[in-house]
């Protein structure tokens, strides 16, 4: 990932995602995104399932992130989902996992026990296979929502676990950086 000039002032713009990813790359990419939430004084929760924690371990490998990172939740199973999240039978069944939809179900679980400004949810199959869906390796489904609400889909077309993890989780902070620059800060 390569910050690119543009936006406000003293603003980093991020590559969009390519499915490839390195662990420096994860860290400079939480370190914009948690600087950008910092200058606004706003907050954020992560509920991620196949990233596996990368995402909030970005975001929190951030000095001061205590003044935005409030919480997250690996949520792996659907017992995690309901336990973790507090979400019903009804709403973990219908969009099913490693969809826009069910991120978007994860975003607004964790957004509304959290009570944050921002919220990433994250589903998909990581590899060596796919998932029971049918969805292949490579494949996530990330959900960012605050006022607005953004989905995205990625398929790496790879099928090693951790290099998809790592593309998965920069594909979601990206996601959250295109989220903020698009939602003006709240006054």
């Amino acid at each position: 990932m390569t910050a690119q000039p543009g936006g406000s002032p003293g603003e980093e713009r991020l590559a969009g995602p390519t499915g490839e990813g390195s662990l420096a790359e994860l860290l400079r990419t939480g370190e914009v995104v948690g600087a950008a939430l910092i200058a606004r004084g706003e907050t954020v929760a992560v509920a991620e399932s196949s990233a596996g924690g990368l995402i909030a371990a970005a975001l929190l490998a951030v000095p001061g992130a205590s003044a935005y990172f409030q919480g997250g939740a690996v949520v792996y199973t659907r017992a995690a989902k309901a336990g973790l999240l507090r979400l019903d039978d009804a709403t973990l069944a219908d969009p099913r996992p490693a969809t826009e939809g069910h991120a978007l179900v994860l975003a607004r679980g964790v957004r509304t026990l959290m009570g944050v400004a921002w919220a990433i949810g994250e589903t998909g199959a990581t590899g060596p296979s796919g998932n029971r869906y049918g969805d292949p390796p490579g494949h996530a489904c990330i959900a960012v929502v605050g006022v607005g609400e953004w989905t995205t889909t990625l398929r790496t077309e790879r099928h090693d676990r951790a290099p998809n993890m790592l593309a998965f989780a920069i594909a979601a902070l990206q996601l959250l950086h295109t989220a903020l620059r698009e939602q003006p800060a709240r006054p």
